[in-house]
Formats: structure tokens, C-alpha cells, sequence
């Protein structure tokens, strides 16, 4: 594959119609995901390759989207760095080790992404495989700072109150765990594309609860490396995270080529603070997908008409699908986008 009307509008290049992928759309709203997962455990899933495939492949069979994101998640990285890593049924992920102190940071490793996460290189092997063309595969990763939250939180966390404090008390180690976080992810997205992924998102969940000054000094300058380095393999890189949108200018100072946004921001709103140089990424609410269609249709217009049409939108939600999403809105929602932007207009769908 040359090109796809998703790899045209992260290079902001003219489309036939607006391109259409959703996080999380390998997920548990979808029946034969739960089936699979019924009999396999999270992390037995990512690590077994055939098996991510599977999963990977469960909505783009059933669905006309525009790229295919591996089954993956961005926790296992801090695996082979010597952190104990389990997915808590009802609780998600926990870390039995958290880094607590700067001798914590000095004992982390920085094994290399072949080495640490061999199984995923393999799936996105399978993928491209399965896949023979029809739409890209998009690999992905955590950022530094989110990474070193759930490192230091040993899990998720409301106010991350451990982590900012580490962040602002103990700046010599909060670099030199940053400098190792970004090791590991810039050789793991490189990793990644060589292995076949067509593009790379950078997924930083929390950096939303940093102030603009804080994210400007302590974040920023990693972000920043990381990538640079993606973007050196010559793919596409795309940078999301939630509640950013009080520093959105600063948030393009990354170097990304594609910035998502959440649903807390107009996309329009979003597009001028980012500058029209970059393509932009979103942003449905996901709970919409839970509204009779005739309402969830209004909001998807909302989308598209404050898009306006313009080279560089994907369309995407504003975080992950939810477990109980109907399936058929799924479907719908992704029909309409590519009936609506073709010029086939307000039917439905």
C-alpha cells in the first residue's frame, strides 16, 4: 500500500471522503472480542501474537473503517524495565514495585523493543499479513509521562498526587526516568514501523491534569524526542491525550503530525489553536454512541460541519469506545461519515 484516504489526511492531502477509525474499536462492546477474552487474560492475550490478530482484526471485518490500530496496551512496556505488571479484574492494571524513589529510577532497565515486547512486533507482523492492503495498521504507545505516572501511582489515579510530587520534588530523578521512558518508547514506535506499522499514535492519557507550565518544563522537551525519533522512521505520528484543550498551542509544539482532541472542545475551536499546519484527530463524545441515531446523527453532523471538509480531519472519537456501545451505532456512525463526506448527504444512514 502506497497510500489510503487515512494516510491523506494525516499528511493533510485531499480525500474522497473523511476517513474513519475509533479508539478502542477492538474492544468489549464487541460480542466475539467477549467470547475471546472469556477464555484468555489480558496479558496472555497481547503476548500471544495469533491471538492479538484475531482481536485486531474483529472490527475491521465487521465494520468499513479506514485503519486497523494492534491489539496491544501501552502498560506492558514497563514490564521488561522490572516493574510487576497485572490487569486486576474490576480494578485494571497494578504495579506491585511502583518507582517511589530515585534508587527506584537508577534500577529501571531500558531493554531494547525486540527484546521487551517481541510479541507485539510479531502480531503487527500478522496483521499487515491478514490485512494484504485493504487499510493501514497503526501501532502505538504511551508517552513518557503518562507511563511515569502509572509507574510511580503504581496503577491509575484521580488526582496523581504521588506522581506530581515526585515530578516537582525530585526533578534530578523525574529526568533521569524520563530520559529512560524515552528510550524505551522512541525504540519501540521505531520498532513498530519497521515491523509494519503505517503509523504511530502516542497515547498520553494523563498529561491533562498538568498545568501548562508544568507540562511546558517537565513533559514537553520528552514528548518532544519521542517524536522526533517516530517521526524519523517516515510514518505518520499522531499525539492524543485528554483534557488538553486549555494549551492546545503548546500541545503542537510536540512535532506531530496529527493532534487528536477530546469532545470538550468544538474541533473548529481546536483547529485554530493548533494552527492550520497539522491535521487533526476526533472528537465524538463516545457517550453518543449511546443515543437513539437520530440524535447521535446531530452530533456527528456537529463534527463534520465544524470540520468543514478540510484536508487533515479523521474522524475518531474524543477517548475509546465503552464496553456497552451498541454495535449497530458502531456501524452506522461509520457508514454515515463516509456517506455524509463523499457528498451523499443527510440520509440515514
Amino acid at each position: 500500500m502506497t497510500s489510503s484516504r487515512f494516510l491523506e489526511a494525516c499528511r493533510r492531502q485531499p480525500v474522497d471522503m473523511t476517513p474513519v477509525w475509533l479508539m478502542r474499536q477492538a474492544g468489549r462492546y464487541m460480542p466475539e472480542y467477549r467470547a475471546l477474552r472469556a477464555r484468555h487474560s489480558m496479558l496472555d492475550v497481547i503476548r500471544t501474537p495469533a491471538l492479538a490478530c484475531e482481536i485486531t482484526l474483529q472490527p475491521v471485518n465487521a465494520f468499513a473503517l479506514d485503519a486497523a490500530i494492534i491489539f496491544a496496551d501501552i502498560l506492558p512496556i514497563l514490564i521488561g524495565m522490572g516493574l510487576d505488571l497485572a490487569f486486576v479484574k474490576g480494578e485494571g492494571p497494578a504495579i506491585s514495585n511502583p518507582v517511589r524513589s530515585p534508587a527506584d529510577v537508577d534500577a529501571l532497565r531500558t531493554p531494547s523493543a525486540e527484546e521487551n515486547l517481541p510479541y507485539t512486533l510479531e502480531a503487527i507482523r500478522l496483521v499487515r499479513r491478514e490485512l494484504d492492503g485493504r487499510i493501514p495498521l497503526i501501532g502505538f504507545s504511551g508517552a513518557p509521562f503518562t507511563l511515569a505516572s502509572y509507574a510511580i501511582e503504581g496503577g491509575g489515579s484521580k488526582h496523581h498526587l504521588r506522581a506530581k510530587s515526585f515530578m516537582l520534588s525530585q526533578p534530578d530523578a523525574w529526568r533521569r526516568l524520563m530520559d529512560k521512558l524515552v528510550a524505551v518508547v522512541g525504540d519501540y514506535l521505531v520498532a513498530q514501523a519497521r515491523a509494519g506499522a503505517q503509523a504511530l499514535q502516542v497515547f498520553d492519557s494523563w498529561a491533562g491534569v498538568l498545568s501548562p507550565a508544568d507540562y511546558r518544563e517537565c513533559v514537553l522537551p520528552y514528548t518532544q524526542r519521542v517524536v522526533e525519533r517516530a517521526r524519523g522512521t517516515g510514518v505518520p505520528v499522531i499525539y492524543f491525550g485528554t483534557d488538553l484543550n486549555g494549551m492546545l498551542p503548546l500541545i503542537r509544539q510536540t512535532g506531530a503530525d496529527v493532534i487528536g482532541v477530546d469532545w470538550r472542545i468544538g474541533i473548529d475551536d481546536a483547529w485554530r489553536q493548533l494552527g492550520g499546519d497539522v491535521a487533526v484527530q476526533g472528537n465524538l463524545d463516545p457517550v453518543a454512541l449511546f443515543a437513539p441515531w437520530p440524535e447521535l446523527r446531530r452530533h456527528v453532523d456537529d463534527v463534520l460541519a465544524r470540520a468543514a471538509g478540510r484536508p487533515g480531519h479523521i474522524f475518531n472519537l474524543g477517548h475509546g469506545i465503552l464496553p456497552e456501545t451498541p454495535v449497530d451505532h458502531v456501524r452506522r456512525l461509520v457508514d454515515y461519515v463516509h456517506e455524509y463526506t463523499s457528498g451523499g448527504g443527510e440520509s440515514d444512514g
